[in-house]
């Protein structure tokens, strides 16, 4: 890999620029590794790459971004693929926050980030394209459906590829996804302990992985704590407050003496709260309330809304960590089929005024 920077201040070749070779050199390592630092990869010890970055530093080392990317076949530039319509990326928190993690994790390198919206077939159809064209290093897809057809068209195209969370238990793409079981158990079993009897569940929609886990989540709290689950309880929504709304509506038409209710997400559980408040049901007295994110939604609902908190910047900074990986590693794909990795992070109750 070819790349020149300017004079060295200390150590560097006489009369000319620094080369990667100096600074492996200089370092102590291969200039594989010297590539991997540069790059912004996980693949690297914390020591060798401190050592790394001193040597770049003593060296007056400037790597030339446009030959190592032409050197490499790289663009340096990853694609952030929300296969959904804007209107819901910008009124969703959830989106905001992977964003917000996502930039986080690569502000320290020297990719690009493309933001790409693909709500409707034409959107897809254009994105094919553009992927085809391999304009990208690699892709972070959110949101994703069980039918999506965005993944394996990746994998076709050997696009290195990370999903925020799995499209069913025998996920290959890597993924990072919060404990969606764990976290509808844990809410369930909150309203339970409460004194709750007839806890409805609002899901999200059931072709996400995420929001089926929720549910079993939901079924089992309830049957651990002796309770037959109620299909009658059971409504499902799309992540939408308006989704909330119907949702809730249908619940309380078919068992008007629920006392509780946990929303598969706080915009739905905005949704929920505007029915309940219309039909008189005060919150938490007659019905409890517990919704799942914790966003700012839930901080600032009257009453603040009880919600599950998952680690919604930490999942997109360890996509980013890993794509990374998956970039730096330029083994054909099928050798690198036997470390795909299902990263789950923890979730964690935050109890508010609503239940």
């Amino acid at each position: 890999m070819a790349s020149h920077g300017a004079r060295g201040r200390s150590g560097g070749r006489s009369g000319g620029r620094p080369t990667l070779e100096e600074v492996a050199a200089r370092a102590g390592v291969g200039r594989g590794t010297v590539s991997r630092v540069i790059n912004g990869s996980p693949r690297v010890s914390d020591a060798t790459r401190a050592a790394v970055e001193a040597a770049v530093d003593e060296l007056g080392y400037v790597p030339n971004t446009a030959a190592r990317a032409l050197a490499a076949n790289r663009t340096d530039a990853i694609a952030l693929v929300v296969p959904e319509p804007e209107t819901r990326f910008f009124a969703e928190p959830y989106f905001s926050d992977m964003l917000k993690g996502v930039g986080a994790e690569l502000s320290d390198t020297e990719m690009q980030l493309l933001l790409i919206f693909a709500g409707n077939d034409r959107e897809r159809q254009r994105l094919a394209q553009y992927l085809a064209a391999h304009r990208v290093d690699g892709v972070l897809l959110v949101s994703v459906h069980a039918d999506d057809p965005l993944p394996d068209l990746l994998s076709q195209l050997e696009i290195p590829a990370v999903i925020s969370g799995p499209r069913s238990a025998a996920e290959t793409l890597p993924s990072v996804d919060s404990d969606n079981y764990g976290g509808a158990r844990s809410a369930v079993e909150h309203l339970l302990a409460h004194g709750s009897r007839a806890v409805a569940h609002i899901t999200g929609r059931l072709d996400v992985y995420g929001a089926q886990r929720r549910v079993d989540g939901y079924r089992a709290a309830l049957l651990d704590a002796g309770h037959e689950p109620d299909e009658r309880l059971i409504a499902p929504g799309d992540f939408t407050e308006e989704g909330g709304r119907r949702a809730m509506t249908r619940l309380l038409a078919r068992r008007p003496d629920l006392d509780a209710v946990f929303a598969g997400s706080d915009v739905m559980a905005a949704g929920a709260r505007q029915v309940l408040r219309e039909e008189g049901r005060r919150i938490p007295d007659d019905v409890a309330l517990v919704g799942y994110d914790d966003s700012a939604i839930a901080r600032h609902m009257d009453p603040p809304l009880t919600s599950v908190r998952q680690p919604i910047e930490e999942m997109g900074r360890r996509m980013i960590d890993l794509l990374l990986t998956e970039i730096a590693d330029r083994r054909p794909a099928a050798t690198r089929e036997l470390e795909r990795r299902q990263v789950v992070l923890a979730t964690e109750l935050v109890a508010r005024a609503s239940s």
